[in-house]
């Protein structure tokens, strides 16, 4: 597993530690483990987690801004988990409505001892930020007009973003943005070892 993380890495620009090498293939073997019982990804190769998981989480981290992020409807911790690996100066709120995945965060915060991840169990609109983040992020979540519609009380007024995570892109969702928001940039993301088209569209309030 490490010779493979580390090919992958060596088609990026990126530069980890041992460490951190070492805690992304202990979260994989974790996911890989507890997915037998709670079901928690689709994906059932560990190998290809690596790719569809961690390299498709971590490829974001160049382009967000700041240091307190929110991980809406995290899941298994995707990509709240793997931006904490590699960006351990920042802080990561894992929030998901399911205990299941809640209780798997929790176990992958005490056996990888992350201080800067918090799983937290509530829904989006129910849950109150304190202070408000720097970045919303959201991964295969909903669609931006839900995002925004459902986590617009989440970021900072001015400074703050939301990230969304998106496959296939489509000029009307785009279109579809609700009035007070805009968006800022779309960038394509290259993901080693996959074909599929991925994209990180930034918005903001206006």
């Amino acid at each position: 597993m490490l010779n493979k993380l580390e090919s992958l890495l060596a088609q990026t620009d990126f530069e980890l530690s041992r460490d951190q090498k070492q805690k992304l293939i202990d979260y994989v073997g974790m996911l890989n483990k507890w997915n037998k019982a709670y079901n928690l990804t689709s994906v059932r190769d560990p190998e290809q987690m690596l790719v569809r998981h961690i390299m498709d989480s971590i490829v974001v981290n160049p382009l967000l801004s700041g240091t307190r992020f929110i991980d809406v409807g995290t899941g298994p911790g995707l990509p709240g988990v793997p931006l904490a690996i590699v960006r351990p100066d920042s802080h990561f709120t894992l929030l998901d409505s399911l205990g299941k995945r809640v209780r798997f965060l929790r176990q992958v915060q005490h056996e990888l001892d992350l201080p800067n991840i918090e799983p937290v169990q509530s829904r989006v609109e129910e849950f109150i930020p304190e202070p408000p983040f720097d970045g919303v992020i959201s991964r295969a979540f909903a669609s931006l007009e839900d995002m925004l519609s459902w986590c617009h009380h989440l970021p900072k007024p001015v400074e703050g973003r939301f990230y969304a995570l998106k496959g296939t892109l489509s000029e009307d969702e785009v279109a579809k943005l609700p009035d007070g928001f805009m968006l800022e940039s779309i960038f394509p993301l290259t993901i080693p070892e996959l074909s599929e088209q991925r994209h990180l569209v930034i918005l903001k309030s206006n």
